[in-house]
């Protein structure tokens, strides 16, 4: 029996219960409500990670408005151009069951909405049915009016907000979310024909036209071109994202919106003999190169547990600097590995298992096949499964007093949701503006050109691949595969994973590792998906994953998993689905929640799917991005220090809070140090305005702060 789950839903075997009474809080159950849903849906992780976004803020706004800290996220607040006034609620005499009842109004008015028109409607409508009635709701009150005191209103009122948000904050979601004014400039590639003979632009995105297209979530598409999904997607309101953060582009007459651009992706160079020294030719080729770490019959043995694998140091600064951080022959990074697991004392036993196991299960366990959640959904299955821990203490930050799973789960939710809502508006709006183009057309097209060198070898072109001795050759006479007729003698080959065509049964067949035509280059991946239908730069994956792994550290005060170890179990001969294996029992480890996600960003390169220029600012800008969700959600919670000069707290705004204040001058929300009590005008960033407002309250006494 063969299967593919993601992980949490092997360790956790979590699913929507009918029952009630069950001991998850009700937003819990509403948010695996929604991933089930997802995993019902097509897979559209920008799409998702809004969804999940604006689920969170259906509870957490139903919660916090019974709270007298907390404040509302979209209640009473303007979002973008878009106001959901509020007037507030009296307290009721039960705040538990108000905001239980609230919460589930909210959350089942948005889903139900949302899902609508899911290719699992009917599946997901009768899941959220079966919950709200079970949680003993009646689905025909529909009124809005809050200020009549029923919680059911005031769930209506959160979740009509949100739809009416949703239908205006650049989603096109009225439109099912189709691109409004992109175009590709490349045509599309046939993967099951050789080559790339029709490539206009060797940095542009190219579509790939299949025999059929089948999603990741295991849907048969319309069409078998699919477009690029959400190349406009920088547009859509954000949760922390600031404007100073925002670069607005122009092209073919319409607006490209950036958050954090991180500069251009390396380009290829045609103008001269630079071989494997160019950077789009290195990043290229180690996509290949690491194809040939796919092999089972290797013989090449690993040790994958925490004490190797892991603990990655500072990410490298320059593109330059990546041929360091990452093995191009050998495959892995700089990881350092951890000495001992901090919760137990002891050191992390070792695991040994062949390298093409532990790469081929990796490629396939964070390519969120079919029943995933999506990259964003993973995440969130992710807290949850850190959530049920029993070694986790629900204490805000890792400190303070326990608080209730409800409170817990809502800010939680909040933060992650943000974050990778956050981290999707910053990739694709990167993705839609530098629509850089992924391994399958840039490795075949420049084979196609030929070798870049040697100018004295056959086949030269500026334009070609780099020669690597046992990995990228040319075809000589005698060659396998110089054909019946030497028609392809002097072409390019590689040493890398065979392709699909070695497989005619996946539950039984193992395409393994040889030399190929590069014309016939194929990623690891189904050929009924081959790779995803967007632009490699930068990567969703690592984007996702970092920023998720930065709010989980944040949120538990702690960077690693509970008890210092997670694991996910891969069956000998049952786990893999692209071919058969492992080909022994494969456990993958994570120490901590940054190790998961740096694994997340190296699957990708052995699925086939990013070069190393794709990974590396993903995993920069996703660190961010969570760090400044975290924070951002805190001023919500009401946790975060309110902005006050007087730092030292001797009631007097004198010398040595200058001292402080200049030392946390420059600071802005993402930065670790970044403190929201000294961004006096609340902003995101603590510099000329802050100082104007310290200096004019400079020599008084703190109390006559007034903040703007």
């Amino acid at each position: 029996m063969r299967f593919a789950l993601p992980f949490i839903l092997v360790i956790a075997m979590l699913s929507v219960q009918a029952d009630a009474s069950d001991h998850h809080s009700v937003a819990r159950k509403w948010n695996d409500a929604l991933l089930e849903a997802i995993r019902d849906d097509f897979a559209r992780p920008t799409v998702h990670a809004r969804n999940l976004f604006h689920t969170s803020v259906a509870l957490y706004d139903a919660w916090a408005a019974y709270d007298e800290i907390a404040e509302p996220f979209l209640l009473g607040q303007t979002r973008g151009s878009f106001f959901c006034a509020f007037d507030g609620v009296e307290s009721p005499s039960d705040i538990k069951a108000a905001r239980e009842e609230a919460m589930s109004f909210s959350s089942y008015r948005l889903l139900t909405h949302r899902f609508g028109i899911s290719p699992g409607m009917v599946t997901s409508k009768a899941r959220f049915d079966s919950l709200f009635s079970a949680l003993g709701y009646d689905n025909t009150i529909i009124t809005v009016d809050y200020t009549s005191g029923s919680p059911a209103a005031l769930g209506n009122y959160i979740g009509q907000c949100l739809i009416e948000f949703g239908l205006q904050d650049g989603a096109n979601e009225e439109g099912d979310y189709e691109n409004l004014v992109y175009s590709p400039v490349n045509p599309p590639l046939v993967p099951m024909l050789s080559g790339n003979p029709d490539l206009v632009d060797p940095n542009r995105w190219q579509p790939l036209t299949l025999r059929i297209f089948i999603d990741q979530s295991g849907n048969v598409r319309p069409g078998n071109t699919p477009e690029f999904q959400s190349p406009e997607w920088g547009t859509v309101t954000p949760f922390a994202l600031r404007e100073s953060d925002l670069s607005i582009y122009q092209r073919d007459g319409s607006e490209y919106w950036v958050y954090h651009d991180p500069g251009p992706p390396p380009y290829l160079d045609a103008t001269q003999a630079s071989g494997i020294s160019d950077d789009y030719k290195w990043g290229f080729l180690l996509v290949s190169i690491w194809g040939a770490q796919l092999d089972p019959a290797d013989g090449v043995m690993w040790d994958i547990s925490p004490a190797t694998i892991g603990n990655v140091p500072d990410f490298p600064g320059t593109i330059g600097d990546y041929r360091e951080f990452y093995d191009l022959l050998n495959g892995g990074d700089a990881s350092s590995g951890h000495d001992v697991n901090p919760h137990t004392g002891q050191p992390y036993a070792p695991q040994l298992v062949p390298r093409a196991d532990y790469t081929r299960v990796l490629a396939e366990f964070w390519a969120d096949g079919p029943d995933s959640e999506t990259p964003p959904g993973h995440w969130f299955t992710i807290l949850n499964y850190v959530n049920d821990h029993p070694l986790v203490e629900k204490r805000f930050r890792g400190s303070g007093p326990l608080i209730t799973d409800l409170e817990w789960d809502v800010k939680g939710y909040l933060a992650l949701g943000g974050a990778v809502h956050d981290a999707a508006v910053t990739a694709w709006g990167i993705k839609g503006w530098y629509d850089y183009i992924r391994p399958i057309s840039a490795i075949r097209v420049m084979a196609d050109k030929g070798q870049s060198t040697n100018p004295e070898l056959p086949g030269y072109s500026p334009e070609g691949i780099p020669l690597e001795t046992g990995y990228v050759e040319m075809v000589q006479e005698g060659d396998p595969l110089a054909g019946e007729n030497n028609e392809h003698l002097q072409k390019i080959k590689l040493y890398t994973w065979r392709g699909p065509e070695g497989i005619s049964d996946p539950d039984t067949d193992v395409s393994g590792v040889g030399w190929i035509l590069a014309e016939d280059w194929w990623p690891y991946q189904r050929p009924s998906f081959v790779t995803p239908p967007f632009a490699g730069y930068i990567s969703g994956h690592s984007t996702f994953s970092r920023a998720a792994a930065e709010v989980l550290t944040l949120l538990t005060g702690d960077p690693y998993f509970p008890g210092g170890l997670s694991e996910f179990q891969a069956p000998m001969e049952e786990f893999l689905v692209f071919e058969d294996g492992p080909s022994v029992d494969v456990t993958l480890q994570w120490a901590t929640y940054r190790d998961a996600s740096d694994q997340t960003s190296l699957s990708r390169i052995w699925g086939g799917i990013h070069p190393p220029a794709d990974d590396i600012p993903g995993r920069m800008i996703g660190q961010r991005i969570g760090i400044a969700a975290f924070q951002y959600a805190e001023r919500f919670f009401g946790s975060a220090a309110a902005p006050n000069p007087d730092f030292d707290g001797d009631g007097e705004v004198g010398f040595s809070d200058f001292i402080l204040f200049a030392r946390m001058y420059g600071n802005i929300r993402g930065d670790a140090v970044y403190d929201p009590q000294f961004d006096l005008d609340s902003d995101g960033d603590i510099e000329f305005q802050d100082f104007v407002l310290f200096d004019r309250v400079y020599g008084k006494a703190a109390s006559e702060f007034v903040a703007p």
